[in-house]
């Protein structure tokens, strides 16, 4: 079982991880989610968890006493535990961090509010993350996200382990677009060869759907080690079909397997 834990001062905004498939997952002991409020560690009389920053300055910073308090009061850890800081410097959140993350017995996610953090509580923690470049009024969000993509990778979770596989950014590719009933939706139909029960070709068209779709919306993630060898007479042929991707047969065209060379049978002196 996986587990992972939250110190905040807002638990119940963490309402949306007992429902859904985190809530089955919880419920058959895959994944357990502890929610820890630090403001339960300060030690004044009005439970102060933040102060005015040293040298002055807009805002409030979160001071060090309850974090390092909640932390120190953790359990011993089972196995590989990893705190992480939720905060816009950190390095931003993707998939294959997802993979990584999947693979620890234990996550402490720490999320702040208010201005920002007193800097000795970094020293805490083994990396801070982010879900990119713009700023959210606390960590909450944020940490609900990583533990939602990350717990769908634990296996069982999802109950059909391929369904992580295929998504996408999984495999730096978009998904294939995916369709079920009716075959016709107010004209609306079907790719034909979907209703085929032909596998083989059914899993060539959401290949070449899968490279179209990456290189019109998210070419950034378009690099050449992702092509197989089954690949490339896909890749040419989404180049007769959109320009945008015929400006990237460079990417490609060098990587393409040559055709083998027909050795001669005879040598010139046999021909003569």
């Amino acid at each position: 079982m996986m587990q992972m834990t939250v110190l905040t001062l807002f638990p119940e905004m963490f309402a949306p991880v007992q429902e859904s498939i985190l809530k089955r997952a919880q419920e058959a002991g895959l994944l357990q989610i502890n929610l820890i409020n630090f403001r339960d560690y300060a030690t004044s009389k009005h439970k102060n968890v933040d102060d005015v920053p040293y040298g002055g300055g807009a805002g409030m910073l979160l001071k060090p006493e309850p974090i390092f308090a909640a932390i120190r009061d953790l359990p011993q850890p089972r196995g590989k535990r990893r705190i992480i800081l939720m905060s816009p410097q950190g390095h931003v959140f993707h998939q294959e961090k997802a993979k990584l993350w999947s693979k620890q017995e234990e996550l402490v996610f720490i999320c702040g509010h208010y201005e920002g953090f007193d800097e000795r509580i970094r020293e805490l923690v083994d990396e801070e993350a982010s879900l990119g470049d713009y700023v959210l009024t606390g960590g909450e969000l944020a940490a609900m996200v990583m533990i939602d993509a990350v717990a769908r990778l634990i296996p069982g979770v999802l109950g059909e382990d391929a369904s992580a596989e295929e998504d996408s950014h999984s495999t730096s590719l978009l998904e294939y677009p995916q369709y079920t009933r009716p075959a016709d939706f107010e004209g609306r139909q079907v790719p034909d060869i979907l209703l085929s029960g032909h596998h083989a070709l059914i899993k060539r068209w959401r290949r070449k759907e899968s490279l179209r779709r990456t290189f019109l919306r998210r070419p950034d993630l378009i690099v050449a080690g992702i092509f197989g060898a089954d690949d490339y007479p896909l890749l040419e042929e989404l180049a007769l079909e959109h320009i945008e991707i015929a400006s990237w047969k460079a990417l490609w065209e060098h990587l393409c397997p040559q055709p083998k060379r027909r050795r001669r049978s005879s040598t010139i002196s046999e021909q003569k």
